[in-house]
């Protein structure tokens, strides 16, 4: 996926759907196997906060992308602050494949 898309997928699963917003929050919604798209920026530092998420979900058989901004993953998601993962629980009008 393109990563202009994955940012449109996640603005419009934002609006129309259910989206998690964060490594705590976006871990315990693949734990679950609720989650139906994990996102994560490439800009985190310390890289381990969400190092464990891309082996998670492939155990979970969840799709995962990367994108390169925290602050351009936040913006897509309506918030004002960068997050450094995201997870589509419910993805309403967005087209996840």
């Amino acid at each position: 996926m393109a990563e202009i898309k994955i940012y449109d997928v996640v603005e419009k699963a934002a609006k129309t759907g259910k989206v998690d917003k964060g490594v705590n929050e976006v871990t315990k919604a693949v734990e679950r196997g609720v989650a139906k798209l994990v996102v994560v920026a490439t800009d985190v530092d310390p890289k381990e906060l969400t190092q464990h998420l891309p082996i998670l979900c492939k155990e979970k058989g969840i799709d995962f992308a990367e994108v390169d901004s925290r602050e351009k993953l936040g913006i897509s998601v309506g918030i004002n602050r960068p997050t450094a993962a995201v997870a589509v629980v419910a993805e309403g009008e967005a087209k996840l494949k």
